[in-house]
């Protein structure tokens, strides 16, 4: 089997980057962490964390008042090993506590604490305005469109595929 030469593989420009819709969901995740990491740099949280934050308050609207975290990575969609950690940096911040299971002496129980409870709130509109910014380049009706979109394609690609490693913790 001859091997490829230069002459036959195909040029960077048959596929540019630009034209990957894994590469342009990478840059505006990377946009997107950047508009929030300046938005709530006071707080010192970051998006996952803000995710397990809002996800153990919806959780807890809902009368669940604790969940482990392999609920909680489900519920966020993450690896259980990446929101262990995520969970326990929060729970060094006093922002949630973590108890061992009852049903499980495997797994732990997270629940937001109050000092949780009013980071969430007091963060919530500079997270709010860096979901505003990640979207600022389309109009309102081009914005929900978006947000349309990405829900479709998220919904097509059911919970059996591969949930990779976050970065951010």
């Amino acid at each position: 089997m001859p091997s490829e030469t230069p002459e036959t593989m195909p040029a960077e420009t048959d596929w540019p980057l630009e034209s990957r819709p894994g590469y342009l969901i990478r840059r505006l995740h990377q946009i997107h962490v950047g508009l929030f990491n300046d938005a709530c740099a006071d707080f010192k949280v970051t998006p996952l964390q803000y995710s397990l934050m809002t996800a153990l308050a919806t959780l807890a609207r809902a009368g669940i008042t604790s969940a482990d975290q392999t609920t909680l990575a489900n519920h966020v969609a993450l690896d259980r090993t990446t929101t262990t950690g995520a969970l326990k940096r929060l729970e060094s911040r006093g922002f949630i506590r973590r108890e061992r299971s009852t049903r499980d002496r495997r797994s732990h129980e997270s629940a937001l604490t109050q000092s949780g409870r009013e980071v969430l709130r007091s963060m919530e509109e500079s997270a709010r305005r860096a979901h505003r910014q990640t979207l600022s380049g389309l109009g309102v009706e081009e914005a929900d469109l978006f947000m349309t979109l990405l829900k479709q394609i998220l919904k097509s690609h059911d919970r059996t595929e591969v949930i990779a490693p976050a970065c951010d913790g």
